[in-house]
């Protein structure tokens, strides 16, 4: 095995995370939830210009906390019998839900599918969020300076739970048997999900972006999608005098500090040699789970394709 850049093993499965957890993180929570719940989703469906034989294919349009219409390709098959599983997908940063084609095998083994587009990235999904402040890079750090309801993932990890909650509540669909899954950014907010919405019955993320983001700062890993954090400071704090501060309010929509609710059983898989989201900040996630849980490693690997990943968490789903 090479020799990683970041912790040995045996390191990795003891780490608990550095960055600091806001005392009132429960509450804020608790209150984001209940405001989601009370959203009236008012939902579209809308025929899709895609065809396919095994699923009828939508268009599915959503209102979200503060107003957005969000946006997420739905795939119900043709041929199942009902009540069957779902699956919900979620993309990685700054692109969108990917193609019809991409999500075909689920629905011909008999799942309704969703793949959500996140607000404000590359999909169709409405951002509609006003804050004051930093909005030059980067959507971690969207609505750092404002209020911490303002941050832009409290609202993204709110959808992922809306979206849950509409499919479960579809009459063809079996509430108990729906799972979530997602690469990067999609695999924090599969994580997300899964807290927030703790009927998600099987949940798999690859190498989960969204988390422990003063230690990647520490060992500096601050390339790629967490480059924000720096240049953040860089432009608006370049003494560090707010640090304490600005990572404490990053803590409310860091993911491992949500991983204490989740339910679903876990499947994560990883590449050791990942430098864009580095093993220590994923296990600071992994090892708070407290519900049934694995994990697989690529020793060679970073944040890239994992041979094989794929047909694993296909395997993995159908046991729902």
């Amino acid at each position: 095995m090479p020799l990683l850049f970041d912790m040995p093993l045996e390191q990795l499965y003891e780490y608990q995370g550095t960055n600091p957890r806001p005392d009132d993180f429960n509450v804020f929570w608790d209150t984001a939830v209940a405001e989601a719940r009370a959203v009236d989703p008012q939902i579209d469906l809308i025929p899709a210009e895609f065809e396919s034989a095994a699923a009828d294919c939508f268009h599915l349009y959503f209102t979200g906390v503060g107003g957005a219409r969000i946006h997420a390709k739905l795939l119900r098959p043709k041929n199942a019998p009902s009540p069957h599983p779902a699956v919900l997908m979620f993309h990685g940063y700054s692109v969108d839900a990917g193609n019809w084609v991409d999500k075909l095998g689920y629905a011909a083994q008999g799942f309704t599918v969703a793949a959500m587009d996140c607000r404000g990235q590359g999909g169709l999904s409405e951002d509609n969020g006003a804050v004051k402040g930093w909005t030059l890079r980067g959507q971690i750090v969207r609505g750092v300076e404002d209020a911490p309801e303002k941050l832009y993932y409290r609202q993204v990890f709110l959808d992922t739970a809306v979206l849950a909650r509409i499919m479960m509540d579809m009459p063809d669909v079996d509430e108990t048997r729906v799972g979530a899954m997602g690469n990067s950014q999609g695999g924090g907010l599969t994580l997300a999900c899964a807290a927030l919405e703790p009927r998600i019955k099987r949940a798999a993320p690859v190498h989960p972006f969204l988390t422990d983001y003063l230690r990647v700062w520490q060992i500096d890993q601050i390339n790629g999608a967490y480059n924000e954090l720096q240049e953040w400071f860089r432009r608006r704090d370049p003494m560090h005098k707010r640090e304490q501060e600005i990572f404490t309010r990053l803590g409310y929509i860091d993911v491992q500090h949500l991983a204490a609710r989740i339910r679903a059983e876990v499947l994560m898989s990883t590449g050791l040699m990942d430098t864009t989201c580095p093993p220590s900040t994923q296990f600071a996630i992994y090892n708070k789970i407290q519900s049934p849980k694995s994990v697989t490693f690529y020793p060679d690997f970073g944040h890239e394709n994992l041979p094989g990943h794929a047909d694993a968490v296909f395997k993995f789903m159908q046991g729902l």
